[in-house]
């Protein structure tokens, strides 16, 4: 079976990021994929990296599932126009992975998704994580999803309204499973 790790989300448990990217791994899920999540409350126990607190034990459970994985899924809000710290911070501790016989993420498809209150904010965000993924040799998948969200996005079940978002959300994790082993 092949994996994906899937990053992304706020602190705020149940955020509306971890609820689009729970969707994409869903779809990922459904395509045949097991998925290993670092959500918020995980990405939020990891120190700055290379900051103080900063330790080779910190985030190797992250940093393995990484280096194990066929693909990969990012969700991030926006936040003044870009991605949040917290991923930000998760992210550079791919650095980790600089020297390995596969650097990086090299090879492997990326799914990106932003979500935001506002539909600048969820572009930005979205191209920002696109550039991200490319200086770490991944391979952003043809659809990336930049999700406008509002208290009413959502059903009391944490389901997505918008049955456009929920296609690109869906069709996001498809892309990756679909491509993983493809990509040198």
């Amino acid at each position: 079976m092949t994996s994906i790790v899937a990053l992304g989300g706020t602190p705020r448990p149940g955020s509306s990021t971890e609820k689009v990217l729970a969707i994409a791994c869903r779809a990922a899920e459904a395509a045949g994929a097991s998925i290993t999540h670092f959500d918020g409350a995980y990405m939020s126990s990891l120190p700055f990296y290379g900051g103080p607190g900063h330790s080779k034990e910190a985030g190797q459970e992250m940093v393995a599932a990484l280096r194990e994985a066929d693909g990969v899924l990012i969700a991030s809000p926006g936040y003044h126009g870009s991605i949040s710290g917290l991923v930000k911070n998760a992210l550079d501790y791919i650095e980790d992975l600089s020297t390995d016989v596969r650097p990086y993420l090299h090879g492997r498809p990326v799914g990106l998704i932003a979500t935001s209150f506002g539909h600048q904010a969820a572009m930005s965000t979205l191209l920002t994580l696109r550039t991200i993924t490319h200086a770490l040799r991944g391979w952003p998948t043809p659809v990336g999803a930049a999700i406008r969200t509002t208290p009413e996005t959502f059903d009391e079940h944490g389901g997505i309204l918008d049955a456009g978002a929920r296609i690109q959300l869906e069709l996001v994790g498809q892309q990756v499973s679909g491509a993983m082993g493809r990509l040198t």
